[in-house]
């Protein structure tokens, strides 16, 4: 085994093992799983998920499309494809609207569903000795429009649909991370990339447990998400070794597409979910835009330190 091969597998066992170290804190961790506390619990909880937020727009705005958008080009010009349209935006407005179709379908059909289980229920709850008057029919409309606003809250909020999607396009840019390792020539350069990417991955496997922690998902799929999503580096760089021996020929422009895709599925969880849900509430607005910029200027600077 030459010195390259087993720098590369050095890189995969300790990026497994550090992004399972910060990934399982915040899930094993009761303080973070706590949703009752008193109040200053709630508010650090709450700043936390901004820095969150903030680590999440700079992933998204200077990490997963400038990467998207150079490795996109390089192979249309590689191919000589010259057009006016715009395909590297198309590509990932399509991601976009993919995720945004999916989530329609699915709140629509669990809605549906809970309605369905509360006309259900109706005959039972009329038995229980309550009155058949006007009353009564107000009551009902008042627990529907109640049940109603309750769906609302957990489905658009913090919804393990969005929760898992986050997940889902954030592994799949990792799986790139890992594949940009595995396809360097030099030791030198899989060193480099292997310590930024480290440094990188660290911190959006700890705001990543956060938000599933926070999103009532059960503690073990969230250990199944942060042990799914440690094993996607490890497997980009397998997958990089791999093209090296095979050369395939449509696998740069392969992966580009699905970095497409996978951009427009972090915008969409970026602005749609992870930034409305802090700052549409009232409280403490001026220090949570402070923690979402305190956020966004960490990862800019590992952004900038290369």
């Amino acid at each position: 085994m030459d010195y390259l091969l087993q720098m590369k597998i050095g890189a995969l066992v300790g990026l497994l093992l550090l992004t399972l170290f910060f990934g399982f804190i915040p899930a094993r961790m009761k303080w973070f799983r706590e949703t009752s506390g008193t109040e200053t619990h709630r508010v650090v909880l709450s700043f936390i998920s901004c820095f969150a937020g903030g680590v999440f727009l700079a992933a998204c705005l200077l990490d997963i499309i400038p990467d998207y958008l150079s490795d996109i080009n390089a192979e249309l010009d590689a191919r000589r494809v010259d057009t006016s349209f715009p395909l590297p935006e198309f590509i990932m407005a399509a991601g976009f609207f993919t995720v945004l179709i999916v989530e329609r379908i699915v709140l629509n059909c669990r809605q549906d569903a809970m309605q369905g289980s509360d006309q259900e229920r109706a005959p039972l709850m009329q038995a229980n000795g309550h009155s058949h008057g006007h009353g009564q029919g107000k009551a009902s409309s008042t627990d529907l429009e109640g049940s109603a606003h309750h769906v609302h809250m957990d489905l658009q909020a913090h919804s393990s649909f969005r929760s898992f999607m986050l997940f889902f396009s954030l592994s799949l840019h990792s799986v790139f991370e890992g594949l940009a390792i595995g396809l360097q020539t030099t030791d030198s350069k899989v060193l480099e990339i292997c310590i930024a990417i480290v440094v990188h991955k660290s911190i959006i496997v700890f705001s990543l447990s956060v938000k599933l922690v926070q999103s009532a998902v059960p503690p073990m799929w969230v250990a199944a998400y942060v042990g799914v999503f440690a094993m996607m580096s490890p497997l980009g760089i397998g997958m990089g070794i791999g093209v090296i021996e095979a050369q395939l020929a449509a696998g740069a422009l392969i992966q580009a597409i699905l970095e497409g895709l996978a951009a427009g599925t972090f915008i969409y969880i970026t602005f749609m979910e992870i930034l409305p849900h802090e700052l549409n509430s009232p409280e403490n607005q001026l220090l949570k835009v402070f923690f979402i910029l305190l956020g966004f200027s960490v990862m800019a600077g590992l952004t900038f330190l290369g």
